[in-house]
């Protein structure tokens, strides 16, 4: 593999904690953190598991990421995350001074775009990578979780 990973490579691997997810019956949302085209940290929503509304995959991303550098700080790091980030997610990587945040699908109703951005003013985002793909495993999720109730 080429020494500098694509992109594409690094939110195939945010899909597949998105896939772990959805295996587990949580809301299928999957993100890494990369430095140096290196995997630190890799999470996925766990709030059903662990009974906890803030266990999204962001912050469980955050904190794997934080341990591994030793330090709170995540600078040039790089977070891939199949859904843009809600309030919640964006105010800790605010704090996190998260260096980039590449997201697939858009989150109308509660990303972190809504409001108007709660992202450090160092922090670069950009969205819709692979956006066909996570909003598919997401409607997939929601389907079935009407077609059970």
């Amino acid at each position: 593999m080429d020494l500098e990973m694509d992109d594409a490579y690094f939110m195939k691997r945010a899909l597949q904690e998105a896939e772990s997810a959805f295996v587990k019956g949580e809301v299928p949302v999957g993100a890494i953190i990369v430095i140096e085209n290196r995997i630190i940290a890799r999470a996925h929503n766990l709030t059903e598991q662990l009974n906890d509304v803030t266990a999204h995959a962001e912050m469980q991303a955050i904190t794997s990421a934080a341990n591994f550098l030793g330090g709170k700080y995540l600078h040039n790091c790089t977070l891939y995350v199949t859904l843009e980030p809600c309030q919640m997610c964006a105010g800790a990587l605010y704090w996190s001074q998260i260096s980039n945040i590449v997201y697939g699908a858009t989150d109308i109703e509660r990303g972190c775009g809504v409001m108007g951005s709660t992202l450090h003013p160092k922090t670069k985002i950009r969205g819709g990578l692979m956006e066909n793909e996570a909003s598919d495993l997401l409607k997939k999720f929601f389907i079935q979780r009407r077609n059970l109730n």
